[in-house]
């Protein structure tokens, strides 16, 4: 009997653990709605920043936190719908919110079916390797393409970017170009997460444990990668638009080498696999950024990369492996799993 009594005690308590995310969601949620409320004015337009930032780390955890793919080249997705979305402002006089975010979300969309086809897709399974190196070798070309053509402003890029519109509204930045980053963040977040804890994500969550075995299962492990990565590449795509128009101008390290390696240091700093971990590492690395630059200038950079590499060091999964345990962080899946946790609250 006292054995039957400690099995739902213990349930129980498990099930708690399991809440845990959800806190840490609703804890990041409340915070940023505050924060226009708190900040200067100037700090908002930063934290508009952070936030688009975010979702442009959301893009890459989704493809290597849950699919495994290693993506060096995320920057191109991100900083070819920032060039794509500024030419049609530029010479084509379009900057509705309606035509432009679309628009980025299908460049970056098309970038990544392009290269995920090449890269993924072929008759034999791609190693990590291979794909790191290629996204990689993308992301290089594309930011000395970017740099040598005149049409694209060579090294100075596309400055003055009109202000993305609503019918006869400016979005301009402060407060209301805030919470619709935010808005866009929240919703791909939530699409993101209703992904991973689908059958979908089921698949992807064992392709990340065991390749082969999924494989063994009948599963196209490949086009399970490219699916995954295309849709990685439209977020990224999304981010690299709104970015555009918040900053008002596009230059070549938006699709180059430095940007790709920094939205995997927001990701391995947050805790990769996650969704949340992204959104908290970009945060705290570009909010410690700002702070170290402007209290440390000529040292803050090795400040920052010594943080950076205790946290890895000592944290592999992340900062928010604090607070979430590993079997959270691989979840529950299907119907069957919903009836258990039912049965143990």
């Amino acid at each position: 009997m006292a054995e039957g009594a400690s099995a739902p005690a213990s349930s129980g308590r498990r099930s708690a653990a399991r809440q845990v995310l959800p806190i840490v969601e609703g804890v990041v949620l409340i915070i940023a709605l505050v924060l226009p409320l708190v900040l200067e004015d100037y700090l908002t337009v930063f934290a508009t920043r952070v936030v688009i930032l975010a979702l442009f780390a959301l893009s890459f955890d989704l493809v290597w936190g849950y699919a495994g793919i290693m993506s060096f080249g995320q920057a191109l997705f991100f900083g070819s719908a920032g060039y794509g979305v500024a030419l049609l402002a530029r010479d084509l006089d379009i900057t509705s919110i309606l035509l432009v975010l679309p628009a980025g979300a299908l460049i970056g969309l098309a970038f990544s079916l392009l290269l995920g086809g090449f890269l993924l897709l072929g008759r034999n399974p791609s190693s990590v390797i291979f794909v790191s190196l290629g996204t990689l070798t993308g992301s290089y070309a594309a930011d000395r393409l970017a740099r040598g053509w005149y049409y694209l402003g060579g090294q100075n890029g596309i400055p003055s970017i009109s202000s993305m519109t609503l019918g006869g509204y400016e979005f301009s930045e402060g407060p209301v170009y805030y919470y619709l980053a935010l808005a866009i963040l929240v919703v791909v977040y939530l699409l993101c997460r209703f992904l991973v804890r689908s059958q979908f994500g089921l698949a992807l969550a064992g392709l990340r444990e065991n390749e082969a075995r999924i494989a063994f299962f009948g599963y196209q492990t490949q086009h399970l990668k490219a699916i995954v990565f295309t849709v990685g590449g439209a977020i990224a795509g999304l981010a690299g638009s709104l970015y555009a128009f918040h900053e008002g101008f596009v230059w070549p390290n938006m699709v180059g080498v430095v940007v790709s390696t920094q939205v995997v240091l927001y990701v391995l700093f947050g805790g990769s696999g996650t969704l949340i971990g992204a959104v908290i590492g970009t945060a705290i690395i570009e909010g410690v950024s700002f702070w170290l630059s402007d209290n440390y200038r000529d040292i803050w950079p090795i400040i920052l990369g010594v943080l950076l590499l205790l946290v890895i060091m000592f944290r592999p999964l992340g900062l928010i492996s604090f607070v979430l345990g590993e079997r959270e962080r691989v979840g529950s899946f299907g119907v069957k799993a919903k009836e258990k946790r039912d049965a143990a609250s």
